[in-house]
């Protein structure tokens, strides 16, 4: 299990549990929800843009799991109902926030917000600090922002961000 479940800082209904194989075709649907906007411009019919973000999605899975070996990949539910994916890794100082993404019917509702606060108050209480990398144009910068993280280096595409207690 994953250790920042903790029933006082996570929404009723809402928990995590390991992804699975299984998990594939809904992993996919979730990062879609983030890329699909990116490719609507491009004049390629729908098939050729779902080949695209599949070729994407696997190349981002590999690079994942061959950069943080040891990492969390969970799946998000509510209700038993898949709704997003939190990736976290640990190390002795830090949590680094992988990914942490829901889908567009499920943001804005206070669930990331819990989530980042639950992974605070494990920091918190294990002396280390929170680390996520923010694409610079991603919404959810302004939420980091507001929890108190702070820009630490920016390399024109990803803002690196911390969160200290």
């Amino acid at each position: 299990m994953n250790p920042i479940l903790k029933p006082d800082c996570l929404s009723e209904g809402i928990g995590l549990r390991p992804a699975q194989a299984a998990d594939k075709a809904f992993l996919f649907e979730v990062y879609v929800s983030t890329r699909i906007g990116d490719v609507a411009l491009f004049n390629w019919d729908e098939s050729q843009k779902l080949a695209f973000l599949d070729m994407q999605f696997n190349a981002q899975h590999q690079y994942y799991t061959a950069q943080f070996p040891d990492a969390h990949w969970d799946v998000l539910e509510l209700n038993g109902e898949g709704i997003g994916r939190l990736y976290t890794n640990r190390h002795a100082h830090e949590i680094h926030i992988i990914d942490i993404t829901l889908l567009p019917e499920f943001r804005r509702q206070g669930i990331g917000s819990n989530l980042l606060q639950s992974l605070m108050d494990e920091a918190a209480s294990t002396n280390q600090y929170v680390l996520a990398h923010v694409a610079q144009f991603n919404p959810a910068m302004h939420l980091y922002q507001r929890l108190g993280f702070r820009s630490v280096s920016d390399d024109g595409m990803y803002t690196r961000m911390e969160w200290h207690p």
